[in-house]
């Protein structure tokens, strides 16, 4: 009986040691990561680290987190944020944010209300640390600036999930009730038939880079995207609807090459908002108007557009008329 108590408790000792070994190590990860975006030439600075979750888990804590990037303007910060994991493998990590956020874009600040927003990351084990999943959630969020809403939705889910072949990811993304703000409704015109709430915001596809993600990616360079095959992407905002599918793949100079087939009702309606917004100049909707009237037409129903965008050789084609140049396929 003595035997087994000292077994235990040596055993408990050992279990300690490592437990409090992991959480410095944790620690000085997290810490040493903001260390070298301020070595980096951001702005960068935290008010306090605290790691608790003993016996079983791994919670680090900090306060007052701030990152800012003076190059392109771009700062975050929060009150807190918490890094939670397994005790056994810190690969398997959830990161939970508080209910408000602040992004700032040189001299204008905006507010993240999100509930329950949390980031889950797993990484292989190995010293490669490759990613496995990672994962956006939340509930009912919003964006706003002051007290102006300018987006938000009833919930987001967004993930990229690593599929049997490592160097490709399936991409998911999906903002149920997704709204536009007042502002936004007010720069595009919107009509008062439209709903409050989309009906659906959604994306569905694949990315095959040139190889898996894993530490080279912070440390060397980015895989870069060598495929993408959109199997569909829902935009339904009342009325008006745009469905897209189809695959581009990156040409020998980075280029899309490939094709996109759009579906769109209403398509006079998303005209007349994009010259409203400014996105279409006025004396291009005409001509656009005649070009699209005409695909329209081909297909049977003038209020319905089934188009393909072709992409080659640096350029994007709306079915047999030239759209423009359209940039490479490349993640700096």
């Amino acid at each position: 009986m003595v035997r087994l108590i000292k077994f235990t408790l040596g055993l408990a000792l050992l279990w300690t040691l490592f437990w409090a070994i992991a959480a410095y190590g944790l620690s000085q990860s997290l810490t040493g990561w903001f260390d070298e975006q301020r070595n980096r030439g951001w702005h960068s600075e935290y008010a306090g680290v605290d790691t608790d979750g003993y016996p079983w888990r791994h919670v680090t804590r900090m306060t007052s987190p701030v990152l800012a990037d003076p190059a392109s303007g771009v700062a975050w910060q929060a009150d807190w944020i918490s890094f939670d994991s397994p005790a056994v493998w810190p690969g398997h990590q959830t990161l939970r944010f508080p209910e408000t956020q602040r992004l700032s874009y040189f001299d204008q600040t905006l507010t993240i209300d999100a509930d329950a927003m949390t980031a889950r990351l797993d990484l292989h084990p190995g010293f490669a640390l490759a990613l496995d999943r990672m994962e956006l959630t939340a509930g009912e969020w919003q964006l706003r600036d002051g007290q102006t809403p300018l987006i938000g939705a009833a919930s987001l889910v967004a993930s990229m999930v690593q599929t049997d072949q490592p160097e490709t990811y399936q991409f998911d993304v999906d903002a149920g009730g997704f709204t536009p703000g007042p502002n936004l409704r007010q720069l595009i015109h919107s009509t008062d038939g439209l709903p409050e709430t989309f009906d659906a915001l959604k994306l569905d596809m694949t990315i095959g880079f040139d190889r898996q993600w894993d530490i080279s990616a912070l440390e060397q360079s980015r895989p870069q995207p060598l495929k993408i095959d959109v199997k569909l992407a829902d935009v339904q905002w009342g009325a008006l609807r745009i469905l897209a599918a189809g695959t581009v793949a990156a040409d020998a100079r980075g280029y899309p090459l490939g094709a996109i087939t759009i579906k769109a009702d209403n398509w006079r309606e998303m005209l007349a908002m994009a010259e409203a917004s400014g996105a279409m100049p006025t004396r291009a909707v005409g001509p656009a108007e005649k070009v699209l009237g005409m695909l329209a037409g081909l297909g049977g129903n003038p209020n319905a557009l089934d188009v393909q965008l072709n992409f080659r050789d640096g350029f994007v084609a709306l079915g047999p008329f030239p759209l423009g140049p359209v940039p490479q396929m490349v993640i700096r």
